[in-house]
């Protein structure tokens, strides 16, 4: 395996406790990255089971194959890797072929190795090209072309809905006006604009100040809150009864949507409160196992900080 994809999964023990893997089961892995979490799952499934792993990046699928081979024919179940977005998880299950699902994996947001890439442009703290495609070869829009051309009120939009930054209206007002000059190319053209813009007393607290725009660039540029819902829209289809999802998530807005939609199929009634009586039929699809999200602990915390926003949430299929 490559030192780029040596990186720690997020609540690991958790992940494998709730997603009750069995042998003859076939799970998905839709974010494979290096494997961290299906490798440890593959012990648990065994050779009679079946493990599919979908990501975008070909140097995760191949750094993922070497590793999950590691653990032998006799202890390994069957491996199917697909390079992909999860976003079209529909099309990926009918490419592998099987009739249903006994649990999946969603790990959200930019993986470790890709932010570790200073060339991807992901990072607020190496100065690089603005980029942020998770998938280079398959994406045309980049995050400088949005920088470049958006008027100043959709970079407000974009900048305030995909990350809550109070100082959306004045960053982008601040980017507007510093393009005239030139284009903005690079990460560190964007961090100097956005420190200029946030005033000072506002950047002595909450981490860094560029923080929140780059997640919100990040988010608008692989439309990431659009493909987590038509994801798991497919996820809770193709889940055979009993099979489970889990959803980690690491920032309000993904996680807001998690909860919204396993509370949405766990309803069980979708009348109007006025009505006597139900009339609408509706059935429960989900039931959620974690009401409130399950949390890394300090000391997960301590030895891997990316854990410290994390937060998973599991829902099974009735």
């Amino acid at each position: 395996m490559t030192n780029e994809y040596r990186h720690t999964p997020v609540l690991l023990a958790e992940c494998l406790e709730h997603l009750h893997l069995q042998t003859q089961h076939t799970f998905v892995d839709s974010t494979l990255g290096g494997a961290g979490h299906s490798y440890e799952a593959a012990k648990l499934l065994g050779p009679d089971s079946l493990l599919i792993g979908i990501d975008q990046d070909q140097m995760a699928l191949d750094a993922a194959r070497k590793r999950l081979e590691t653990l032998g024919e006799d202890a390994a179940p069957k491996l199917k890797l697909l390079r992909g977005n999860f976003g079209n998880l529909d099309d990926l299950l009918v490419e592998a072929c099987v009739p249903g699902i006994d649990a999946i994996l969603f790990d959200l947001g930019v993986s470790s190795p890709q932010i570790d890439f200073v060339s991807r442009g992901f990072s607020f703290k190496e100065d690089a090209p603005l980029d942020m495609r998770m998938d280079p070869g398959n994406q045309t829009i980049n995050a400088a072309e949005l920088i470049n051309t958006l008027n100043e009120q959709e970079l407000t939009r974009i900048i305030y809905e995909n990350s809550d930054e109070r100082w959306a209206s004045r960053i982008a007002s601040f980017i507007v006006a510093a393009r005239e000059t030139a284009p903005i190319e690079t990460s560190g053209q964007l961090v100097d604009i956005i420190k200029a813009a946030i005033p000072a007393s506002a950047r002595r607290a909450g981490g860094h100040p560029a923080k929140r725009t780059f997640q919100a660039l990040r988010i608008e540029v692989n439309s990431e809150l659009t493909v987590l819902k038509s994801g798991l829209e497919a996820a809770i289809r193709w889940l055979n009864p009993g099979g489970r999802v889990a959803v980690i998530s690491y920032h309000s807005l993904e996680d807001r949507i998690v909860k919204n939609m396993f509370a949405e199929h766990s309803r069980t009634c979708t009348c109007p409160p006025e009505l006597p009586v139900c009339v609408c039929g509706a059935k429960p699809v989900l039931k959620v196992i974690t009401r409130k999200p399950i949390l890394p602990t300090e000391e997960e915390i301590a030895n891997n900080p990316r854990a410290r926003s994390a937060k998973l949430r599991v829902a099974e299929k009735l």
